[in-house]
C-alpha cells in the first residue's frame, strides 16, 4: 500500500465515497476509483453519466473525483484510491505527460487501471485503453470543410489545450488533410482550452482584424459553439462555416438549426460503459484487449436524425 497519502484529499474522497453510497448496507460487487480530467467539460460529464448508469446495473460502487484540469490533482487522487483499497482504477487523463504517473503508481501497487478517452505517454503500461482515434476525427472535420469550400479559402483552427493528447492527434489529422489542399490556408491558429467562452473570445479577436475568413475548425464542440456565437453576433453567419467535434447536445441542436455545418460524433456513452466493464473484468482477473477504439462519425443536417 502506498504511503504517499494527502490527509485533506483523502477526507474529500471518503466523503465523496459515502455520498455515492446512500445505502451503506448494500453489498457491492466491486469498488472502482475514477478520476476525471475536468467535470466542467460536457463531454466528460457524458462519460460520467454513462459510467454511473452502468455501475448501477452491475452493482458496482464508484468513487469519483474531479481532476479540475490539473494533472497533479489526478496523481494525488490515485494515491487516495489506493488508501481506500479500490479494486481497479479508471483514469480520464488531463495531460498525456502530467497524468502519466497515475498509471505508474497503479501498476506499482498492483491495481488494474483503464485509461479512457485521452491518452498518456505510458499508455502501453495500462491494462486497457478505451477511446477513439483522434487523428481520424481531425481528418473527418478537415475533409468535410475542404469539400464544402471546394479546396480554396482561409481557415481558423481552434485547438484544445496544448499538449493534450486529443489536441495533438486532432491537429495531426487536420494538417494531414490540408496538405492536399494548397489553396486552403490556416490564417488563425490558437488554443481555446476546450472552453466555449475562450472560443468566443478568440473568434471576436480574429474577426476584429478584418481579415476574410471562410471556415473555422474547432477541435471540440464547446469551442465551436463559442466561435459560432461570435460569428452570429458579427452578422457573418452566412459567410463563415464552423465545424466541431464530439456531438454534444448543444452542437446537435446547432447543426439542426444550421448554425454549425457539422460536428464529428464521439461516443461518450460507449466509452464510459466499456471503460467500466473492462475495469470490472480486470478486477476479476480476466483478460481483456488492451486497445479498444470506438469509431468517429460525421454528423450533418442530412444524417442528424439517424
Amino acid at each position: 500500500m502506498s504511503k504517499l497519502i494527502k490527509p485533506v484529499s483523502l477526507v474529500i474522497v471518503i466523503i465523496l465515497s459515502l455520498c455515492c453510497n446512500r445505502h451503506p448496507s448494500v453489498q457491492y460487487s466491486h469498488t472502482i476509483g475514477v478520476t476525471y480530467q475536468n467535470l466542467q467539460n460536457e463531454f466528460v460529464i457524458n462519460i460520467q453519466d454513462a459510467m454511473r448508469n452502468r455501475a448501477k446495473e452491475l452493482n458496482v460502487k464508484l468513487i469519483e473525483v474531479d481532476g479540475q484540469g490539473k494533472a497533479e490533482n489526478q496523481i494525488s487522487q490515485v494515491e487516495n484510491f489506493l488508501a481506500l483499497d479500490v479494486d481497479a482504477i479508471i483514469l480520464n487523463p488531463f495531460d498525456r505527460y502530467g497524468s502519466a504517473p497515475v498509471v505508474s503508481i497503479a501498476k506499482r501497487e498492483g491495481k488494474p487501471i483503464v485509461v479512457v478517452n485521452a491518452v498518456v505517454v505510458n499508455l502501453d503500461k495500462a491494462d486497457a485503453y478505451v477511446g477513439s482515434n483522434d487523428q481520424e476525427a481531425g481528418r473527418i472535420a478537415a475533409t468535410y470543410i475542404s469539400q464544402l469550400l471546394k479546396g480554396k479559402g482561409d481557415l481558423a483552427l481552434i485547438r484544445g489545450p496544448n499538449g493534450h493528447s486529443a489536441e495533438i492527434q486532432r491537429t495531426e489529422g487536420i494538417l494531414e488533410i490540408l496538405k492536399g489542399y494548397p489553396d486552403l490556408k490556416i490564417i488563425f491558429d490558437q488554443s481555446g482550452n476546450w472552453d466555449r467562452t475562450q472560443g468566443l473570445e478568440l473568434m471576436e479577436n480574429w474577426l476584429s482584424t478584418g481579415k476574410p475568413l471562410q471556415a473555422v475548425i474547432a477541435q471540440n464542440d464547446e469551442m465551436a459553439l463559442g466561435a459560432q456565437k461570435a460569428i452570429e453576433a458579427a452578422g457573418k453567419q452566412n459567410d463563415i462555416l464552423v465545424i466541431g467535434i464530439d456531438a454534444i447536445p448543444d452542437a446537435l441542436r446547432a447543426v439542426k438549426d444550421g448554425k454549425l455545418c457539422a460536428t464529428v460524433f464521439q461516443d461518450a456513452r460507449g466509452q464510459g460503459i466499456l471503460a467500466l466493464e473492462l475495469a470490472v473484468k480486470l478486477s476479476e482477473g480476466k483478460r481483456v484487449d488492451h486497445t479498444n477504439y470506438i469509431p468517429f462519425q460525421l454528423i450533418t443536417k442530412e444524417n442528424l436524425n439517424k
